[in-house]
């Protein structure tokens, strides 16, 4: 099995360029979407719904044009979820969830923490729920993989510029302690499983600093999968070659 996740910033217009055309080319039997900035009526047909694939899109109840993240499956989940069961944290269109017999696929958008000390605290909330989150599953007896755009960098190695980044949002000490506590808790970050000391790997570069052109950038995207799916996980690459966003896709691989 091939999944990929990809933060595309805008649907529509990623889609215009061609994108979507390059990705059904993949032989892909899962892929999500962070950054949709779109309802699933708001796409054409040929977008929302392409031939071979179930499709399920979260967007924000409020705030149009905004977040949102979608799904897109060969095989029928058995159960879609949309929530994490928090009125004011499921309410941005952030997380989509896909029930398979032997996993559970969690697709989600994790918020910046810019924008000042509010925005911060809800997404360290956001981080704290979604915790409890994938432990229920767990607990219930499911095997877990979740992906998507965590807006954070974990460790120094995994942004280009880590003592110019200590005080910004993105490589703070307590949103790279909730990362230490994800781990702590037995997920499993693929990319690093599987190269633990590569350098200049990153899915995240500024558009207006130009800083793709120079590999200025941040591993901020990522696969998690709870340890006792590791045995299935087969590898995983960062398509830092592929353009059409501010972010670069990744696919994992997997007998699931």
């Amino acid at each position: 099995m091939r999944i990929l996740t990809w933060n595309i910033n805008g649907i529509r217009a990623w889609a215009k360029k061609g994108h979507f055309e390059w990705l059904l080319n993949q032989n892909l039997d899962i892929f999500c979407f962070q950054e949709t900035k779109a309802t699933i009526e708001q796409v054409p047909p040929e977008i929302a719904k392409p031939s071979g694939y179930e499709s399920y899109f979260d967007s924000p109840k409020e705030k149009k044009g905004y977040s949102g993240v979608a799904i897109y499956s060969k095989v029928k989940p058995n159960k879609i979820e949309y929530a994490m069961g928090s009125d004011i944290l499921d309410n941005e269109g952030r997380l989509v969830a896909a029930y398979y017999d032997d996993f559970v696929l969690v697709n989600v958008y994790f918020p910046n923490g810019g924008g000042g000390p509010e925005r911060l605290k809800f997404k360290l909330d956001f981080y704290d729920e979604f915790l409890k989150y994938i432990d229920k599953l767990r607990k219930k007896g499911h095997k877990v993989i979740f992906c998507g755009d965590i807006n954070t960098a974990h460790e120094e190695i995994d942004l280009a510029r880590p003592k110019a980044n200590e005080k910004n949002t993105g490589f703070l000490p307590e949103e790279r302690a909730w990362l230490d506590e994800v781990v702590n808790r037995g997920y499993v970050d693929v990319f690093r499983h599987f190269y633990p000391s590569k350098a200049g790997a990153y899915t995240y570069w500024d558009q207006k600093t130009f800083a793709r052109e120079r590999n200025v950038g941040w591993r901020i995207d990522y696969f998690f999968v709870s340890p006792d799916l590791l045995v299935k996980v087969k590898g995983i690459e960062i398509l830092s070659n592929v353009y059409g966003s501010d972010h670069c896709p990744i696919v994992l691989e997997g007998s699931f």
